[in-house]
């Protein structure tokens, strides 16, 4: 009788651990299959974040090339440098924590990419902070920046040569020419492009009787081969004002005015800032007569 009480009891027992094991068994799996679950679904999500992201940096990038190439343009103001938008983030360790991850490369590209959006979002907000600033001083800006051509010419019959390579009328031979000719009498009213202050009103070598005026903005103008001074240095003038009358001093073979527009310290193509003072139609024409005038007068 105790022995087969005891037996019954050994039975229920070896039931009993099978019954947990069994339970663990299944229970570990179950739990082990929604944890694979629920990783393939974060997997999911952060590859559709990363997606995502890489949407969000291609719209950053856009607004970034209108900033630089539309915005910053009209305004005339320097592009924010590839080199600053485009820096990562200094410490080789700043993703160290992050390798012990499953699927850490994952995981490591998603916190680069939010790190780098974080990153273009405040260069931007500080860039478009800079682009308002600049369009407040825009009036004052306009103001100053040459926009009319140096005499009266709105027929364009007295533009004698452009900006660039040209044949040099007493040397025969081609020389780079760093502004434009525009014939005229000796006398003809000499009117200054834009806003600033007269730096200087003297002969230089070659150009003969010269106006130089400081636009501000980093934009300066010259005004040479003049026969009188209608200015002094230091005096401040607008747009439109007379600052001279033409002439053929200098190297020079016949009446004329020379003119260069200056920005920051290099010259540039003048004939790119008549824009206030022709319509498009004029304005693409003196383009063209620009590039292919090909002699100079000085």
């Amino acid at each position: 009788m105790r022995k087969g009480l005891l037996n019954v009891l050994c039975a229920l027992a070896f039931l009993a651990v099978g019954a947990v094991v069994s339970y663990l068994i299944f229970n570990n799996t179950r739990v082990t299959r929604q944890l694979e679950e629920e990783n393939v679904r974060l997997l999911s999500q952060y590859r559709v974040l990363s997606n995502r992201m890489d949407d969000a940096m291609e719209v950053l990038n856009d607004i970034s090339q209108r900033d630089d190439n539309l915005y910053r343009v009209l305004l005339m103001a320097e592009p924010v440098s590839q080199q600053i938008r485009s820096a990562g983030f200094g410490g080789t360790n700043r993703y160290e924590q992050l390798m012990s991850f499953d699927n850490a490369e994952l995981v490591v590209n998603v916190t680069q990419k939010m790190d780098m959006i974080a990153k273009q979002l405040y260069i931007q907000s500080k860039s478009f902070d800079e682009v308002v600033d600049f369009f407040k001083n825009h009036e004052d800006m306009l103001n100053h920046l040459p926009a009319i051509q140096p005499i009266s010419n709105k027929d364009l019959k007295q533009m004698a040569s452009g900006y660039g390579w040209r044949a040099d009328p007493i040397y025969n031979t081609e020389r780079f020419h760093s502004g434009m000719d525009f014939a005229c009498d000796i006398g003809t009213p000499v009117y200054a492009t834009a806003d600033g202050r007269v730096t200087s009103a003297d002969w230089e070598q070659g150009y003969g009787m010269t106006v130089e005026i400081d636009h501000g903005y980093e934009y300066q103008t010259r005004y040479a081969h003049l026969s009188a001074y209608k200015v002094r240095p230091g005096q401040r003038v607008k747009r439109g004002d007379l600052i001279a009358l033409s002439g053929c001093t200098g190297k020079s073979t016949g009446p004329h005015v020379h003119y260069e527009v200056v920005y920051k310290g290099d010259k540039v193509n003048p004939a790119n800032f008549y824009f206030m003072d022709l319509d498009a139609d004029h304005y693409a024409q003196i383009v063209q007569m620009a590039e292919n005038h090909g002699r100079i007068l000085d």
